[in-house]
């Protein structure tokens, strides 16, 4: 497989403008799997719920699925994508999955950052894979990095490759992917985006880019600047995530010892 990220600077609320910067430097590239990064379309720091809900759309009938869509069957690739949805009341920072064939699913973020508490609903898809053909493909978003959980279910589900869209902040992000990657024997791709947002009495946000594509074994395969813009791409073979060896006598996963990891779902 060729897959790739696409590391932008959108201006906030220029939907229209963000969604048509995307197609065009998408339509130069020949792949099979493009990343985009969280919220994409619309930019990442909202003031309100209200601001919120006007910008969100539905998934996958609102205008910027709808683009997306078209593209991925214009061009015959798989495209995953942060932007924020409405759902009757609710509000989620999203992620869409669409292809050649159209709309294939969504994720909702289950671990918000920051402001994001006071202005989306808490995400209640769970982590769940996609079976796009040559790969089984696992999201999730930004923060969820933070939680190692996140990884080792996308991994245990059978995700070959995990996407993640992001709007970094924090650092240490793209080197704890390399321990996600490593940890579970899966290749990850991490769209990132460039630039500064400061809206409303928050405090300003600068975003640290340097999107990467790491392999199985947590090796940086191609990596963007803290401040470029512009789609990377990498060649390879999704089936290598399989082999989850570790030694000749030792498994990632049939390894574990599930019965003693009681805490981690029982403690709060």
């Amino acid at each position: 497989m060729r897959v790739g990220f696409y590391q932008s600077n959108p201006v906030f609320g220029r939907v229209g403008e963000n969604v048509e910067q995307a197609v065009q430097e998408i339509s130069r590239v020949n792949a099979d799997l493009i990343v985009l990064p969280e919220l994409f379309s619309t930019g990442y720091q909202f003031v309100s719920r209200q601001e919120v809900s006007e910008f969100a759309e539905d998934i996958p009938t609102g205008k910027t699925c709808q683009a997306m869509i078209g593209l991925a069957k214009e061009l015959g690739m798989f495209l995953v994508f942060g932007l924020p949805e409405k759902d009757d009341d609710s509000l989620y920072n999203s992620a869409a999955v669409v292809g050649p064939k159209g709309f294939i699913g969504r994720y909702r973020k289950t671990h918000l950052f920051a402001e994001e508490k006071l202005f989306f609903d808490p995400g209640n898809t769970g982590f769940r894979v996609f079976d796009i053909g040559p790969a089984i493909i696992g999201v999730m978003i930004c923060f969820d990095w933070w939680f190692p959980e996140s990884a080792r279910v996308l991994g245990l589900l059978g995700a070959d490759i995990i996407c993640h869209p992001a709007n970094l902040v924090l650092p240490h992000c793209q080197k704890a992917m390399v321990i996600r990657s490593l940890e579970n024997g899966v290749f990850t791709i991490t769209a990132n985006r460039v630039g500064t947002e400061s809206r409303g009495d928050y405090e300003a946000l600068t975003f640290t880019g340097e999107s990467q594509i790491l392999d199985n074994d947590g090796n940086v395969l191609r990596k963007l600047g803290d401040n470029d813009t512009g789609i990377v791409l990498s060649d390879i073979d999704p089936k290598q995530a399989r082999d989850k060896s570790v030694t000749t006598r030792n498994e990632r996963f049939k390894d574990r010892r599930p019965e003693f990891y009681g805490p981690l779902t029982n403690f709060s």
